[in-house]
């Protein structure tokens, strides 16, 4: 199906979860272009953010690892906060406000190097106000779709959102290796300050009915522990949330090695080192394409398990390019292997997610998986730049590809190998 489908007419004439009427067709257009343009800012922060900390401010390992983990430490602290909030809020202006302190608090960076007064220290400082703001923005968005799409199109809209995340993956860091080699790293981050402005104004502009009932017995305790109960102890979702957290780890530490192994280690430029991030998201990008039709084949569940399957031999050919003359070639194979995977898998993973969790629950359980994903993150990439100085490129990607495999095993003995998840 073509990207028409999930904004056609069929979307007016199907309940999405919760009972109520889908919004008009304008309102997924609107969602998804802002969608498109804050990742195309991302994609060139993706690139931007490794040259400033590594080539501009000159970090140690450790303080890569520091920088990387920064924005995901806010999940840990509010993370089971923002789910109930989510859903006890409507959920549009959360989106909006997110997206504007995102922009304020990514712009303010440049702004301190302009003046010369950026150091390592406040980049954490504005990396943790961003990652609280999206904590709350990332809860928000994956609870939104499903009042924006049927039920039978979750799967479409979600692979629609990853197509342009993929494409933007793979044209942002060219874009962004060029922004930088033009501008430098700090001017380059105000692009993706700006895609959060338009994000912003955009997301406002969605009309779709968000009512909230309000109760006067609401216990903020009671309701977390509901979401948790849910996102944990439903036979499909636990499993695969506990996977999903070591796959998170594992790509904390493999983000953290990869940008010293390519920058420092292997003397990557800026454009190169872009180049390296396109051929992920030109590959995550065809994955996408067919994600819906190989979940369809496959069943949704063994889907997921086949593509978490992909990860550790992607990382494992990075650990061989760590130690070989032809290390560059292999590293891009490994890179294309990791994109593929991942635009297959995670359509598939939000639909089901979104299918089979109540409405009411969404925020929260959204909200607590992420907040778990992010954390692990946050102390992957930690834990990457302090055992990169002891073990080198090489044993750390070896590790990394163990980890990966543990997430795959982890998903593959459970009962999500027989989850289908009705369309319907």
């Amino acid at each position: 199906m073509d990207g028409g489908d999930v904004a056609g007419p069929a979307v007016v004439t199907d309940p999405v979860p919760g009972g109520r009427e889908p919004a008009p067709r304008s309102a997924f257009a609107r969602f998804w272009s802002a969608a498109a343009i804050s990742s195309f800012g991302t994609a060139v922060t993706a690139v931007a953010m490794p040259v400033l900390v590594v080539q501009l401010l000159h970090a140690t390992p450790f303080e890569v690892g520091l920088v990387g983990a920064a924005q995901f430490v806010p999940y840990a602290v509010l993370g089971l906060f923002a789910g109930a909030y989510t859903d006890r809020w409507r959920r549009r202006p959360i989106l909006v406000w997110a997206s504007v302190g995102r922009a304020v608090s990514l712009g303010a960076i440049p702004v301190l190097w302009l003046v010369g007064a950026l150091q390592i220290w406040m980049l954490v400082a504005l990396l943790l106000l961003f990652g609280a703001f999206s904590v709350f923005g990332f809860a928000a968005t994956q609870s939104f779709l499903p009042r924006l799409v049927p039920r039978s199109r979750l799967v479409i809209a979600n692979a629609r959102l990853d197509q342009t995340d993929a494409l933007a993956q793979t044209l942002g860091p060219a874009l962004g290796g060029g922004l930088v080699a033009l501008l430098g790293a700090p001017i380059a981050l105000l692009v993706d300050a700006i895609s959060y402005i338009v994000d912003a104004a955009l997301n406002a502009s969605i009309r779709v009915e968000e009512t909230r009932e309000r109760r006067g017995d609401r216990h903020l305790g009671r309701e977390i522990r509901e979401g948790l109960r849910w996102a944990y102890a439903h036979r499909t979702l636990g499993p695969l949330a506990v996977s999903t957290h070591v796959w998170f780890f594992a790509n904390g530490v493999a983000l953290t090695v990869l940008s010293l192994l390519a920058l420092r280690s292997l003397g990557f430029t800026a454009f190169t080192f872009g180049l390296l991030l396109a051929v992920a998201g030109s590959c995550a990008l065809v994955g996408a394409t067919f994600a819906a039709r190989i979940g369809g084949w496959l069943g949704i569940g063994r889907t997921i398990i086949l593509a978490r399957a992909m990860y550790p031999i992607a990382w494992a050919l990075a650990a061989v390019a760590a130690g070989v003359p032809a290390a560059a070639v292999l590293l891009f194979i490994a890179l294309a292997l990791h994109g593929l995977a991942g635009g297959v898998e995670n359509a598939n993973e939000m639909a089901l997610r979104q299918t089979v969790t109540p409405d009411r629950l969404l925020g929260r359980v959204n909200a607590n998986i992420r907040s778990v994903n992010r954390t692990a993150a946050a102390i992957g990439a930690l834990a990457g730049g302090a055992a990169i100085a002891l073990v080198g490129d090489r044993w750390m990607l070896v590790a990394v590809a163990v980890i990966f495999a543990i997430a795959a095993l982890v998903a593959w003995f459970s009962p999500l190998r027989s989850e289908r998840v009705s369309p319907d």
